[in-house]
């Protein structure tokens, strides 16, 4: 048992090591494009994480939800009942694309919502923009991606961070973003019969 620990220190002194050279090379800072897509759940989720964070770091947050609607969620509901100085939230979609079924209707939302958002990125007392689901409004082209990473890669303030998602990120966002985390999907309770639940989807 000793031999098997004292090989474990060695192992992880040498990684230690070489971790600790690698920091040394990593210290610029920057306003991170940043993108959640894939087919598996989680993304909007992680999202709110980041903004619980930024929250924690005093940073000045907004969201901008695009498709989902003004239907009540838990994140919704704690940002705007106990964390509005620090995090503003708008909402621009008026529900899911199935719902509304006027492509019209959903066209102006995201459009209001993509200017909404603009605002909130170009704000100095802005350091991190959540855009909720504006990869499904670029999807369905309810917004142009070309203006959209025009925007991104030539508008947006240096140290400002942005985070994009829903599924089917345009391949010309994917390129111009700094962080890209596709969430896959491997077993979803839905199939199974089971509804969206609180606390776990909304």
């Amino acid at each position: 048992m000793d031999d098997l620990n004292e090989r474990h220190t060695a192992k992880m002194k040498a990684i230690k090591a070489a971790r600790d050279e690698m920091m040394k090379t990593r210290t610029g800072e920057k306003g991170l494009v940043i993108v959640h897509t894939g087919t598996g759940k989680g993304k909007s989720s992680a999202g709110f994480g980041m903004i619980m964070r930024c929250i924690a770091h005093g940073m000045g947050c907004a969201v901008v939800q695009f498709i989902k609607g003004d239907r009540p969620t838990g994140e919704k509901t704690l940002l705007r009942e106990r964390f509005t100085a620090e995090c503003r939230f708008f909402v621009s979609g008026e529900g899911f694309t199935w719902e509304t079924q006027d492509r019209e209707r959903d066209i102006a939302a995201a459009r209001n919502g993509w200017r909404i958002a603009q605002e909130q990125i170009l704000d100095p007392d802005i350091d991190f923009v959540l855009l909720d689901e504006i990869n499904i409004a670029l999807r369905y082209d309810y917004l142009d991606i070309h203006e959209v990473v025009d925007f991104l890669v030539t508008r947006k303030p240096a140290m400002t961070h942005v985070c994009l998602t829903g599924r089917n990120a345009k391949p010309e966002l994917i390129a111009i973003a700094d962080l890209v985390t596709e969430m896959g999907l491997v077993k979803h309770p839905f199939r199974d019969g089971v509804k969206a639940q609180a606390g776990v989807e909304f």
